[in-house]
């Protein structure tokens, strides 16, 4: 969305694997993820960050990665794990897109935000 003033990475709490129908919506909107690998967020623990973002709906069994770096700003973002959706396929991608969608919805809105201030 902003390539040319922000730098991204995405890791999470444990290497899961890429998911292939992560790579298909992200393939709908035009981005090829499929070189992409899962990352743990330790492996970014040397580095230093404007911002953090957390996207995760934390559960009791299941809580969000902590990032231990140094980071400018944390926000947390509450979003379902589209990786536990259930049901046909086509109720999988239903999922998975209304999650990608919403997250697209919130990195708009925060480009906008950090350009104006």
């Amino acid at each position: 969305m902003a390539p040319e003033k922000f730098d991204v990475h995405s890791a999470g709490s444990m290497a899961s694997g890429l998911s292939s129908t992560a790579v298909r919506v992200m393939a709908e909107l035009g981005i090829d993820i499929s070189g992409h690998r899962s990352k743990r967020v330790d492996e970014f623990s040397d580095q230093t960050f404007d911002y953090v973002v957390t996207v995760c709906d934390e559960t009791e069994d299941k809580p969000c990665p902590v990032f231990l770096g140094q980071a400018g700003k944390q926000f947390h973002w509450p979003f379902d794990d589209p990786a536990c959706a259930t049901g046909n396929d086509q109720q999988i991608l239903a999922v998975f897109r209304r999650i990608r969608d919403q997250i697209r919805d919130r990195l708009e809105r925060f480009v906008m935000e950090t350009n104006t201030g």
